[in-house]
């Protein structure tokens, strides 16, 4: 299927590895140019390099912290004729309400939540004069499978959602779409992480962690080049009557009723 996609460009945020690195590979490959952003400069330096060697594409890396307004107002600056917007980034650690103090909310929040909004807010609304474009927000299945144990990022998640559908019921009538992506459980660094880090705790041994997925959807984790091909069609012309709406990938995790 051809998505229309060639010529485009996009900016990635998160863009240095897992989800975020996916995305950007599979929009490359369907010949979008891209601004790819991460903090970590040597990561995105490196997916940079691998991105430039496609054929017909051009590939700019920002480093900056989105958790930042100045950082968010300059990327926004340099980045606001872009065709697409995925906003990936943010890492939101696991914790109930004691566990985790008021300052860790906060700066979990500025790059996950408020960082997807100001973000948005400076790119929608250039998009909204040329009456084109595409927001893609890259959410969390937990945003609709509450957690307690992971109340920062259930609760943040929940408002992503929130602002996804009310904006995507809006933003049709200036011509660009806005869609949300709930990933599920997805076998990239940082899940490697919390599953070891389950294991430790659960098992004793960190090096158990495959028996955390015993009970997951397929007996597996899933794959970010998954995410990534979802993403490359919800922003394709092929998804042109898709706005305000979440698409959860996640195995049909958020409709069981066991872990």
């Amino acid at each position: 299927m051809d998505l229309q996609l060639s010529g485009k460009t996009a900016l990635v945020t998160g863009a240095s590895r897992g989800i975020g690195r996916a995305i950007a590979r599979t929009l490359a490959a369907e010949g979008c140019n891209l601004h790819l952003a991460a903090r970590s400069t040597a990561d995105l330096e490196l997916v940079r390099a691998e991105l430039s060697a496609v054929e017909g594409i051009e590939v700019t890396a920002h480093a900056l912290d989105l958790s930042r307004n100045a950082d968010v107002n300059a990327l926004g600056a340099r980045c606001a004729d872009v065709d697409i917007l995925v906003n990936n980034a943010g890492a939101i650690p696991f914790g109930g309400l004691v566990e985790v103090d008021a300052q860790r909310w906060r700066e979990s929040w500025n790059l996950k939540v408020f960082g997807t909004i100001d973000l948005t807010r400076a790119i929608y609304a250039r998009m909204r004069e040329r009456r084109s474009g595409v927001v893609i927000n890259v959410i969390g299945v937990s945003g609709e499978r509450l957690r307690a144990d992971y109340l920062i990022g259930t609760t943040g998640n929940a408002g992503l959602m929130a602002f996804t559908r009310a904006l995507g019921g809006e933003s049709v009538d200036y011509g660009v779409r806005v869609v949300g992506v709930n990933p599920g459980k997805i076998n990239t660094e940082r899940m490697q992480m919390v599953l070891e880090n389950q294991a430790e705790k659960l098992l004793g041994d960190r090096n158990r962690w495959p028996e955390m997925m015993k009970n997951a959807p397929l007996g597996r984790l899933g794959r970010p080049e998954e995410i990534a091909d979802a993403v490359a069609f919800l922003a394709s012309p092929r998804a042109s009557y898709i706005s305000g709406t979440i698409v959860t990938i996640d195995a049909g995790l958020a409709a069981r009723n066991r872990d």
